[in-house]
C-alpha cells in the first residue's frame, strides 16, 4: 500500500547559527606609530523561524527535511568593520501547525495565520571587538569577545487542522458521504469501518457567494483518548475546529448514549474540549417516516440542537447548512483560536528514532588573531559594561 501524502507530525533537529567573535585589531598605517584599536564586531548567528504558509496543508515537505541549519555569523575585522549576519532559516509550515520539544514534549508555539513569523531558535549575539573597550587607562586593549553559541534543539511539528465544522462520530456514520454530497471533496467511501484513514477538508457553499470549510476526521470510538482505534492520532484536529457536528445514523440502539461516548472521548482527551459548540445530526434517516421521526425526539441529548438528514436522498441538507451558519455566526461565538496547548507525550508518537539524525560538526574557519585574548561574554549584560575577562 503506497504511503499516504497525508503527514500532520514531523521530527527535525534545529540550530541557529553562533555569533561571530570580535577582532582583537590595532590600526597599522604609515607614519601612525600608534594608531590604536579598530578591532571591529562580530555579526551575528542566523536565527530559525516558523512561518505560516497557506499554500501548504500537510507537513510532507518536511518528511525527509531533518536537519535544518543556519549559519554563523562572521568574525569581526579592521577599521571598526563588523562581521556579516548568519543567514536566517524560514521554516514554511501550513497554517495551524504547532512546535514541541522532542524531548520533553514541551509546548514551543503556534503558527495559525499565513504569513505569521515566529522565532523558533534564537541565533548568538555577535562578540565586541577591541575597540569597544578602550578607556583612558587601558587604551590599547588587546582582548575581545567571543561569540554567543548557537541553539539548538530537536522539535517535533505537529498539523491540527483548521476548519469551521469537524465532523465527529462512530466508523460508518455517513461523515465522508456528508462531505461528499456539500462539497466537491472526493474521500474514500465504503461500507466497512475506518474507511477514512487521514481528515479531509471541502468547502462548503451557502447561500449568497458565502461558504465554509467542512473538516472530516477518522472515525472515533469508545476509548480512542486511551489509544484504541485512530482516534488517539487525529483527535488533535478537533481542536482547532469552531463547531463539531456529532453523526450518529438513525439505526443506532441509543442515539443519547452513543453521543455521551463521543462527547466523554473527546473530554478526556482535552478537557476544553467541552465548551466547544457542538451540533446533532441523524444520518441515514430516509428509512424513517414522520411519525418515527416525533417520537425519535424524545431520546435525543439536551441544550444541543439537532436536524435528521440522508445524504443520499438529500433529506434535511438545506436545514443543516443553515442551522451550521447560524451556530457560526452566532454573536457570542468563541474565538475559533481560543485553544489551550498542552505538552504532548513523544511516547505516543510514531517517531523516527534519534540514531538516525546525524548532527552536523560545526566548522570554525575564524582564523586567529595574532594577539587575541578572549572576553568573556556576562549573561546580565547587554552592552560594554558588566563585562569581565
Amino acid at each position: 500500500m503506497a504511503e499516504s501524502n497525508f503527514v500532520d507530525y514531523v521530527k527535525i533537529y534545529c540550530r541557529s547559527g553562533k555569533g561571530g567573535r570580535g577582532s582583537s585589531h590595532f590600526r597599522r598605517a604609515k607614519y601612525i606609530p600608534k594608531g590604536g584599536p579598530d578591532g571591529g564586531n562580530g555579526g551575528r548567528g542566523g536565527h530559525i523561524y516558523l512561518r505560516g504558509n497557506r499554500n501548504y496543508w500537510t507537513l510532507l515537505h518536511l518528511r525527509y527535511q531533518r536537519h535544518v541549519l543556519a549559519t554563523n555569523g562572521e568574525r569581526g575585522s579592521a577599521k571598526r568593520s563588523t562581521g556579516r549576519d548568519g543567514e536566517d532559516m524560514i521554516i514554511e509550515v501550513p497554517c495551524g501547525t504547532v512546535a514541541y520539544d522532542a524531548v520533553t514534549g514541551q509546548y514551543i508555539c503556534d503558527v495559525t495565520e499565513d504569513g505569521q513569523k515566529v522565532m523558533l531558535l534564537k541565533g548568538g549575539k555577535g562578540g565586541l571587538g577591541n575597540w569597544n573597550f578602550r578607556t583612558s587607562t587601558n587604551q590599547a586593549p588587546r582582548y575581545a569577545q567571543p561569540g554567543e553559541p548557537a541553539e539548538e534543539r530537536m522539535v517535533i511539528l505537529q498539523l491540527k487542522l483548521l476548519a469551521d465544522v469537524g465532523l465527529v462520530g462512530f466508523p460508518n456514520a455517513g461523515k465522508s458521504t456528508l462531505l461528499s454530497v456539500v462539497s466537491a471533496a472526493k474521500p474514500k467511501i465504503a461500507n466497512y469501518p475506518f474507511t477514512t484513514l487521514e481528515p479531509n477538508l471541502g468547502i462548503v457553499s451557502y447561500r449568497d457567494n458565502k461558504s465554509f470549510i467542512m473538516a472530516d476526521i477518522p472515525g472515533i470510538i469508545e476509548g480512542a483518548s486511551e489509544g484504541k482505534g485512530l482516534g488517539l492520532r487525529f483527535l488533535s484536529h478537533i481542536e482547532r475546529n469552531s463547531l463539531l457536528l456529532f453523526m450518529i445514523p438513525a439505526d443506532a440502539d441509543d442515539i443519547k448514549k452513543e453521543y455521551n461516548i463521543l462527547l466523554g472521548e473527546l473530554i478526556k482527551y482535552n478537557p476544553d474540549l467541552a465548551d466547544k459548540p457542538r451540533v446533532l445530526a441523524i444520518t441515514k434517516s430516509d428509512m424513517l417516516d414522520e411519525d418515527l421521526m416525533r417520537e425519535m425526539t424524545d431520546g435525543m441529548p439536551e441544550d444541543i440542537p439537532y436536524v435528521f438528514i440522508s445524504s443520499i436522498t438529500g433529506l434535511g441538507i438545506t436545514a443543516l447548512k443553515d442551522l451550521l451558519w447560524r451556530e457560526l455566526n452566532k454573536e457570542s461565538f468563541h474565538e475559533v483560536e481560543r485553544i489551550v496547548h498542552k505538552d504532548i507525550d513523544v511516547k505516543t508518537l510514531q517517531l523516527d528514532d534519534d540514531s538516525d539524525y546525524i548532527v552536523p560538526m560545526e566548522e570554525d574557519a575564524d582564523e586567529e588573531d595574532d594577539d587575541y585574548e578572549e572576553y568573556e561574554w556576562d549573561d546580565d549584560d547587554d552592552g560594554d559594561e558588566g563585562l569581565s575577562k
